[in-house]
């Protein structure tokens, strides 16, 4: 049975090199276009399982060919893909994504989900069920409600990646209480909190529930709560191309270390020298590094991070 199983967003990435991006009735060119994977739950399993986790996806997707690519891709990075429904009548999602390198930045054009909530089959349930880890996101909000509460009820760990919100915030708060594991980017504890500050509002999230709670904010590096207080750790050094999917490896990546027994501080860099690595590449996966590769880097003083 597979350690880390996830739950959330699959899709298929369209990306689009930019010479800049444009103002609004505007053009500008394309440079440059290539397709990876995406979504927020699929690029952490796979970042996960190219750091040598054993993983697996509960999910649907078309029977289309935008899926085929998608299974393909997932079957290439040692994910199992067993528990994912092919479905007829829906389309697989996408997004464009178009980057600018200039200023290091990413604007999404995500196809709009229409994917049915999952049914949950005896496979489904067996699998999440033998996972030390459930990894979920808020794209599709029953399916992440319906894995958290499956996972409550077998025992297993619910790791969360707080960036998608409900317009209902209670329903935002009311998932963010069931994880074990929350780690969310910088806007999102202060909207759902209420709270006026980052470290205010990560240190109200703690009380919910979880037991690891966290931000990833960029070049501003992590904030974690330790300890009852808010630490800041700061970011790696990178020569940043992209940042599409950085999110998602520091995800997968924490994860893995976490997986193998790390503590917390450790966790965390590691995560975050993973994510750099990764934005040194165009797409949320091609750059995404091997174990070795983050194991004896984020240790090297030479890449020590910016404080």
């Amino acid at each position: 049975m597979p350690e880390l199983v996830g739950v959330g967003h699959i899709c298929q990435d369209y990306l689009c090199v930019v010479d800049h991006y444009p103002a609004e009735d505007s053009s500008t060119r394309i440079l440059s276009v290539e397709t990876q994977g995406g979504g927020a739950v699929a690029t952490a399993i796979v970042a996960a399982s190219r750091l040598g986790t054993t993983t697996a996806l509960i999910g649907t997707l078309g029977n289309d060919n935008t899926g085929d690519e998608i299974v393909a891709e997932f079957l290439r990075e040692n994910v199992d893909v067993s528990c994912i429904e092919r479905l007829e009548g829906v389309k697989s999602l996408f997004s464009y994504v178009m980057i600018d390198p200039q200023a290091g930045t990413r604007t999404k054009f995500p196809f709009k989900d229409r994917m049915p909530p999952l049914e949950w089959s005896e496979m489904q349930v067996a699998t999440l069920a033998g996972a030390k880890v459930v990894h979920l996101d808020g794209t599709h909000y029953e399916n992440a409600v319906n894995a958290a509460s499956l996972a409550k009820e077998h025992g297993v760990l619910v790791s969360l990646d707080g960036s998608t919100r409900q317009k209902d915030n209670e329903l935002n708060r009311a998932l963010a209480a069931m994880a074990d594991v929350l780690i969310t980017n910088s806007e999102y504890p202060c909207l759902v909190s209420g709270q006026p500050t980052l470290e205010q509002a990560l240190l109200e999230m703690s009380a919910w529930g979880p037991g690891i709670v966290m931000a990833t904010a960029g070049p501003d590096g992590v904030y974690a709560v330790i300890d009852g207080a808010v630490r800041h750790f700061g970011a790696f050094p990178a020569q940043v191309v992209d940042t599409t999917g950085a999110g998602d490896v520091f995800h997968g990546a924490f994860l893995t270390a976490f997986l193998r027994g790390k503590d917390l501080e450790d966790c965390i860099q590691f995560a975050q020298f993973a994510a750099a690595r990764k934005c040194e590449q165009i797409g949320g996966r091609r750059g995404i590094p091997d174990f070795q590769t983050v194991e004896q880097g984020y240790k090297d003083p030479a890449s020590a991070p910016r404080h």
